[in-house]
């Protein structure tokens, strides 16, 4: 059964990991990073990547939030924002999943 309410915004404390359908790897041919899956590819932008790359069921939100914003530097609160929808983006799409 799928929940069709608006999901809450991530937590900070939150993990998230790859859904287990789905592989990510960077592909030479496409030049960037890509999820497969059995229906198909979904390329990735550099963002996305970054972003995905580090949804691995051990850092929190917070830490990724901290680690983007070393690499990205300049904008503190635009890279947490963008985090943060990209984080509820990819869930909605059933791409990752929050961890216990």
């Amino acid at each position: 059964m799928t929940d069709t309410a608006t999901p809450s915004p991530p937590a900070a404390s939150e993990r998230y990991a790859l859904n287990p359908m789905y592989l990510f790897r960077w592909e030479p041919t496409q030049d960037s990073h890509v999820l497969l899956y059995p229906e198909g590819i979904v390329k990735l932008n550099q963002t996305a990547g970054d972003i995905i790359e580090r949804c691995d069921g051990k850092r929190t939100v917070a830490e990724l939030v901290a680690e983007l914003q070393q690499r990205y530097p300049g904008d503190d609160e635009r890279v947490a924002e963008g985090v943060y929808k990209f984080l509820e983006v990819f869930r909605a799409k059933g791409w990752i999943r929050r961890q216990a």
